[in-house]
């Protein structure tokens, strides 16, 4: 570092996903969320869970994500590009989050920001635009009703030529 300065705020990166593994551990109400956004830029998900929601399942049996029913093994993480944490253990999140330094995988541990090698913003998606919402884990209400205004603004058709 150059400078002794705070940074704030979580620089923009949009990264091309498709072919890169991800793995969720947690098939929860968060996860799921997650899991639901991740599927419309990213073809290999595994999701490890003993348990998952409805939706989830569901989408395990449309062929959008593989879904192990099993609990968690540091053997889950064998190959994942991206890791995403969403379990309800904040103890188990954190031998996620620390198996994922070890090996160099990105990580986003769902209940601590400071754990967080990326953010998930709110995200609006029309066709080729995709527009990230991002307040830096402070201001969840704020992401999202800006991404409601920006999801309402295409639904009207405000940026059609």
């Amino acid at each position: 570092m150059t400078k002794n300065r705070e940074l704030k705020g979580c620089f923009p990166f949009f990264a091309d996903i498709r072919d890169k593994k991800t793995v969720v551990i947690g098939a929860g109400k968060i996860a799921t969320r997650r899991i639901e956004t991740m599927t419309k830029f990213c073809a290999n998900i595994v999701v490890v869970a003993p348990q998952a929601t409805d939706r989830v399942q569901t989408l395990a049996e449309d062929g959008w994500i593989t879904l192990r029913q099993k609990t968690y093994d540091r053997e889950d993480l064998f190959g994942a590009d991206l890791v995403l944490a969403a379990t309800n253990d904040p103890k188990l999140n954190d031998e996620i989050h620390s198996v994922c330094k070890c090996l160099g995988i990105w990580v986003n541990v769902c209940s601590d920001q400071k754990k967080c090698d990326f953010q998930f913003p709110g995200i609006v998606k029309d066709d080729e635009i995709v527009i990230g919402i991002n307040a830096a884990g402070t201001d969840h209400k704020k992401v999202k009703k800006i991404r409601e205004c920006v999801e309402e603004a295409f639904a009207k058709g405000e940026w059609n030529e």
